[in-house]
């Protein structure tokens, strides 16, 4: 299942930035930096507080971004 609609207004990449990773919203966190967190065990709430230019659509988005990303269904436009 393709879920880039519910994302593809927050993942941005552009190349001069965090050396053109995904990122959210133009912002220099990366959809890498939020798995990496929440696989550290974090929750959405902690990370929220830590940085609350995120917000729960954000990392949602970096999920979803990750799943496409993994089963081979991304077409973002770079």
């Amino acid at each position: 299942m393709q879920y880039q609609a519910k994302y593809n207004h927050i993942i941005t990449i552009e190349p001069g930035k965090r050396g053109g990773k995904p990122c959210i919203r133009g912002m220099r966190i990366t959809v890498g930096d939020i798995l990496g967190w929440l696989g550290a065990g974090r929750t959405v709430q902690e990370i929220i507080d830590d940085f609350p230019e995120l917000t729960r659509e954000d990392i949602q988005a970096a999920l979803l971004f990750a799943a496409d990303r993994d089963n081979g269904t991304m077409l973002m436009a770079a």
